[in-house]
């Protein structure tokens, strides 16, 4: 399957200037926000993946846990951080907070990662509105 780079390029340049007229981050400050919502769709990618794997596998008495997605070399992503639930909050929720919120909970799922996800959007209130992430969601 050939991958269409123009495309691609032409998708990203449309989503930094999105993010560049719905937020009062300058393009310089991008990186934090921008590099972890990548950081949780893949992140999320690999843990859905897993997941149909692990569909039935649990039993009455053991049931499918965080263990069991650690042992295939995935880490776990609990149900707030996952990227489907961020584009699924309503308009008019704080976008930036819902980022951090699900950085602290895959940290605390995987111990590995304490203190090393980005969480610096709270403190930016151009993150708390609302882009429209619709070229995304056929992603």
């Amino acid at each position: 399957m050939a991958n269409n780079h123009s495309d691609t390029e032409k998708r990203l340049w449309e989503a930094a200037d999105e993010f560049r007229a719905n937020s009062n981050l300058k393009s310089s400050e991008y990186a934090v926000p921008v590099l972890g919502l990548i950081f949780l769709r893949y992140a999320d990618h690999r843990f859905t993946i897993v997941e149909k794997e692990l569909e039935g596998k649990g039993s009455g008495r053991r049931k499918i846990g965080k263990e069991d997605y650690q042992a295939k070399g995935v880490m776990y992503v609990p149900p707030a951080a996952r990227f489907s639930h961020l584009l699924s909050l309503p308009e008019g929720d704080n976008i930036g907070k819902a980022i951090n919120e699900a950085m602290k909970s895959v940290e605390a799922d995987n111990v590995d990662l304490k203190g090393v996800l980005p969480r610096h959007s709270r403190d930016r209130p151009g993150l708390n509105r609302r882009p429209s992430y619709g070229h995304q969601r056929g992603t």
